[in-house]
């Protein structure tokens, strides 16, 4: 061992935001405990939004719905096809990431590595997907053209690889495993594998240490969503350029590293807590509303989609409560009627965004938003 970037020692400050993320873990599982109605929505919006994150990043750009939708298998309203399949590439890939989470037999070889990167950009068949990179790779920003980085020699990949996996499986088990999914993200990327998709795999890799280490769901540990956040993007690229120095020179200096997604995991944790906690808020208040409207309970359910979404599908609310078609679209006709949605389109290009009523409630909750804290810069 020895040929891979190093795993840092951590200082006082980042064990302190350590601790502070492991509390918010643990609330958040003890708050999942107990099943709540918009559980299954919420996770899926937690999944659609690293979805939508970790593909913005590389300039596949669709909206939340939108990735719920192909999520869904559905046709989405706006995005393109090709749009479309990095999307549904990317979803396979995450899902089986969240199945291997929970498997009771597991361990990393460079098969599932190369498997994974198949999932995602098997559909470019001229990038020779889930094998290894034939030739030398330099990685450009796509706004300059200039070269930012250059991966290491082809014939060292495998190796390198190799060495990696071993890692994976056994190396720093003591370190804990927000650092250890923040190394195996650096490392990967850093030995840029594949033609296509590094990137991309490297996000859902770390998802995937951390969801082997905490036992815990995926979707509320990734911080996909968060690095695909417009500034955000900005600093996750400057960090990894500050970490490699442009080219593949494995050294020890990877704390600033380290220390961004430790900051990364402890934002995004706020984000979900935040959208937590909102969720049972929208709920009780919208429950309240419908049963005075002498609306049908299971409506809510409509409602809270295009709460945190900007439009709903009757296919969608159809699914999502196990309705026929005809119910489903009289509960929607029903609550556009007392102000709640309001349709748009025809027949298949249908679909419903917030009325008066809700569009009130929406800028109610966006009104007060607690800002997000920064764990490393202390509190005034």
């Amino acid at each position: 061992m020895g040929m891979l970037y190093g795993t840092p020692a951590l200082e006082p400050a980042d064990k302190t935001v350590l601790d502070e993320i492991e509390d918010m873990r643990r609330d958040l599982k003890y708050r999942l405990a107990e099943t709540h109605r918009w559980d299954g929505q919420l996770r899926r919006q937690l999944q659609a939004r690293a979805i939508q994150g970790s593909n913005s990043i590389e300039g596949y750009q669709a909206g939340a719905e939108d990735v719920e939708s192909i999520m869904s298998g559905e046709e989405p309203l706006e995005t393109s096809a090709s749009v479309a399949r990095e999307i549904a590439g990317y979803q396979k890939a995450l899902t089986y990431i969240q199945t291997l989470a929970r498997s009771p037999v597991f361990r990393f070889d460079v098969g599932l590595l190369n498997a994974l990167n198949f999932m995602m950009i098997g559909h470019h068949r001229d990038k020779t997907p889930g094998v290894v990179r034939p030739g030398h790779i330099y990685v450009r920003n796509s706004a300059t053209g200039e070269v930012v980085y250059e991966g290491p020699d082809a014939d060292g990949v495998p190796s390198l690889l190799d060495e990696f996996v071993e890692w994976l499986n056994a190396g720093d088990l003591d370190a804990p495993s927000h650092v250890r999914g923040a190394m195996a993200h650096f490392n990967l990327v850093a030995i840029h594998p594949w033609r296509d998709g590094n990137g991309r795999m490297s996000r859902a890799l770390q998802t995937l240490v951390l969801g082997r280490d905490q036992i815990f769901a995926p979707e509320f540990s990734s911080i996909e969503e968060w690095l695909g956040l417009g500034e955000n993007t900005v600093d996750y690229y400057r960090a990894l350029r500050g970490t490699h120095h442009g080219s593949w020179r494995p050294h020890g200096d990877t704390l600033p590293w380290v220390r961004f997604c430790l900051r990364a995991h402890h934002m995004q944790a706020q984000r979900v807590r935040q959208r937590l906690s909102e969720a049972r808020e929208i709920w009780t208040l919208l429950e309240e509303q419908i049963d005075t409207d002498g609306l049908n309970n299971r409506s809510v359910s409509a409602l809270y989609e295009v709460f945190v979404n900007r439009r709903l599908r009757r296919s969608r609310y159809q699914a999502d409560e196990g309705l026929s078609q005809g119910q489903a679209a009289r509960d929607l006709r029903d609550l556009a009627a007392k102000g709640w949605l309001r349709p748009y389109g025809e027949t298949k290009g249908r679909f419903y965004a917030p009325g008066p009523r809700m569009a009130a409630i929406k800028a109610d909750f966006a009104a007060r938003v607690t800002p997000l804290r920064d764990p490393y810069r202390p509190s005034a």
